[in-house]
């Protein structure tokens, strides 16, 4: 370093992970203003224990090849078509290999960390919430669905996680700076 700067420590980035379009595009937003060399990004994947898994899990969309990677990102569709993995998260999770491989393409020197976690009970944002102060995470990154509806018809309740989504309670609420894209 010239001029005596010290370099910035690595900071620790999480993105919350969906195969939905809203967290890719949060997932995009962190790889281009959120981390940077040696930060560490980590993918959080918060499942609902005995949900109904995705109706449509037959339908397998391939993977992007590693042949085609001119362009470090990959199109939004790339995560929310639940595509089959070779890796061994199986087919539902082949976003998560997906978002990890577009993060060692373009951010090779960012250290990539996937965590699936279960929801055992508590709210998402609780869970995701725990774990942002667990991994002492600097960035969270959300993707946020918004509808005319919710913004209008939203009724909040005091110091409840009804009425806010997950995005709005982790903005209030987290000790890190978050970050909802929509």
């Amino acid at each position: 370093m010239e001029g005596g700067a010290t370099p910035t420590p690595p900071r620790k980035v999480m993105v919350v992970a969906d195969p939905t379009r809203e967290s890719a595009a949060a997932f995009q937003y962190a790889l281009s203003h959120g981390v940077v060399e040696h930060d560490t990004l980590i993918l959080l994947h918060v499942e609902i224990p005995n949900a109904w898994k995705n109706p449509f899990s037959f339908f397998k969309w391939p993977m992007p090849s590693t042949s085609t990677t001119a362009y470090p990102f990959f199109s939004l569709s790339s995560f929310t078509k639940g595509g089959s993995s070779s890796g061994s998260c199986g087919g539902d999770m082949g976003f998560l290999e997906a978002m990890r491989h577009a993060s060692e393409i373009s951010q090779p020197k960012v250290r990539v960390q996937v965590e699936k976690v279960e929801m055992e009970g508590k709210e998402k944002a609780a869970v995701i919430l725990h774990y942002s102060t667990l991994h002492s995470v600097d960035i969270i990154a959300i993707g946020q669905k918004r509808t005319l509806s919710n913004a209008i018809l939203r009724q909040r309740k005091n110091g409840s996680l009804r009425g806010l989504d997950t995005a709005e309670y982790l903005i209030g609420n987290s000790k890190c700076t978050c970050v909802a894209v929509q």
